[in-house]
């Protein structure tokens, strides 16, 4: 099991992040989650001290982003790089510039094809399951959960009223999803698109865990 790379991805407070981690710790491996941007930073050479701060602003400003560049090119995903042709044609019509986002996207993609090339891992967020398609220890995961349950924990887990909680939840799905459909070509949380999906709701945190530790072994078999 040492030698699988596990991808997590997530509905927002559905604990994924937790059973990243204590996936990592029954497995013996390391888990990359945050870390990823600092990392992203250093080898790209972006300010560590302001990057996430610029990660929020680019958070702010994607989906208006995203919203102007469907209407111009509706059926054209452009992608980080402007690695196919027609999207960079699309992008010089419409007057797109490579941005923040594009760059830090392509940086942590970097850094991501690293640390999986370095042996097992458990690597939450940051499209790190498509990324890694191709690598044949891959495990891409999604994590979700019932949306009153995830209201609760992230009620819980940030100490905040349940009205604001509920608002946060919504926000950063759509945030995710669309993040994900933009660098992707593919609909987030779709169970076609991962290996494996569960719901927390129904196994917990350390159910989950276990579910993919049983994938990950009868995979080996």
């Amino acid at each position: 099991m040492g030698e699988a790379v596990i991808t997590i991805s997530r509905e927002y407070g559905s604990g994924g992040r937790d059973v990243g981690r204590l996936l990592a710790e029954e497995l013996g491996i390391p888990v990359f989650d945050d870390e990823i941007i600092y990392m992203a930073t250093e080898k790209s050479g972006m300010c560590s001290a302001s990057i996430a701060k610029r990660d929020e602003k680019i958070k702010s400003k994607f989906l208006q982003n995203l919203q102007r560049l469907s209407m111009n090119v509706p059926s054209i995903r452009i992608p980080s790089g402007y690695s196919s042709h027609a999207a960079a044609t699309a992008a010089a019509k419409t007057g797109y510039k490579k941005t923040d986002a594009d760059e830090l996207f392509q940086a942590q993609a970097n850094v991501i094809r690293e640390i999986a090339a370095s042996g097992g891992c458990v690597i939450v967020g940051r499209c790190s399951g498509y990324i890694l398609r191709e690598n044949p220890k891959l495990l891409s995961v999604f994590i979700r959960g019932d949306f009153e349950d995830r209201v609760r924990r992230t009620v819980e887990t940030y100490n905040m009223p349940e009205k604001d909680a509920a608002g946060n939840v919504k926000k950063v799905d759509k945030y995710r999803s669309n993040h994900y459909q933009f660098y992707t070509g593919q609909q987030w949380g779709v169970a076609g698109n991962y290996d494996l999906t569960i719901n927390t709701s129904y196994v917990g945190i350390p159910g989950a865990v276990s579910v993919i530790k049983a994938m990950i072994a009868a995979k080996e078999v």
